[in-house]
């Protein structure tokens, strides 16, 4: 697996993250460069986008929303979320499901 979409640190794990907001389906959708690309239906209006992609990781990695937290990009497609909490091999298990 591509180590290049996220870091780990001792709080736990950030991931890059691409969003396709108004997609006709939620989840995630494989690696795009160094980002995970996440499908979301939501407009990126009102934050609503934002708080469908905290969901959506949320169910993926099996994580409180609370333990899913912006590090930066909230107003952007390409965003850097920390999962709290998480290793490097939970994330590549998840991640290579995807493959």
């Amino acid at each position: 697996m591509s180590a290049a979409c996220y870091v780990e640190t001792p709080e736990g794990v950030i991931l890059n993250v691409r969003a396709q907001p108004r997609s006709s389906r939620a989840g995630l959708d494989g690696l795009v460069g160094d980002a995970v690309k996440v499908r979301l239906r939501a407009a990126p209006v009102d934050g609503k986008a934002n708080k469908e992609l905290v969901e959506t990781l949320a169910d993926a990695f099996g994580l409180p929303k609370a333990r899913v937290v912006f590090k930066g990009g909230e107003t952007s497609k390409t965003k850097r979320v920390l999962l709290a909490g998480l290793t490097s091999a939970t994330v590549d298990s998840v991640l290579s499901s995807l493959q």
